[in-house]
């Protein structure tokens, strides 16, 4: 029997490797761990062929999406978005400015950016201008400022 076997990993397995490497492992751990759990398939011509097939799709995706990002984030910088905010007895907020009320405002103003991607230490409570960072992609960021006035 064979020492080592090369199989395609499907998922990220510990010590062992990444998604779509191909790997040698001993066939036992190959047989009884990793295929039966759909972590690996073994490595046919098949399997290598299809892996490199999705390998190209996924940077095709990724450079796609950093185009789009970077497009995003050259509208993004320099804007200023201006919410509105009811306020009490010495300026003070009722509420925050949150995440959720930026992108709102972002996409009013025909900016579409995920909630989830706005970057804030915490909900603004303060009037004034404030500067929001969001994270489009890997190492693209893109800084506006939010104005929030009385109501």
């Amino acid at each position: 029997m064979a020492a080592y076997i090369q199989v395609v990993l499907r998922e990220p397995v510990k010590n062992l490797g990444k998604s779509g490497e191909l790997v040698r492992v001993r066939p036992g751990f190959a047989r009884n761990f990793l295929v039966p759990r759909s972590l690996a398939v073994y490595a046919t011509e098949k399997n290598v062929s299809r892996l490199e097939h999705e390998k190209r799709e996924a940077l095709a995706r990724a450079s796609k999406a950093r185009a789009e990002a970077e497009a995003i984030a050259s509208k993004l910088s320099g804007v200023t978005i201006t919410i509105k905010r009811a306020v009490g007895v010495d300026d003070r907020m009722y509420g925050s400015v949150t995440a959720r009320d930026i992108a709102t405002a972002l996409a009013e103003a025909g900016h579409v950016v995920d909630r989830r991607k706005l970057l804030l230490k915490e909900p603004i409570r303060t009037l004034g201008t404030h500067e929001v960072s969001a994270h489009l992609a890997p190492e693209i960021h893109a800084t506006f400022k939010v104005e929030v006035i009385r109501a």
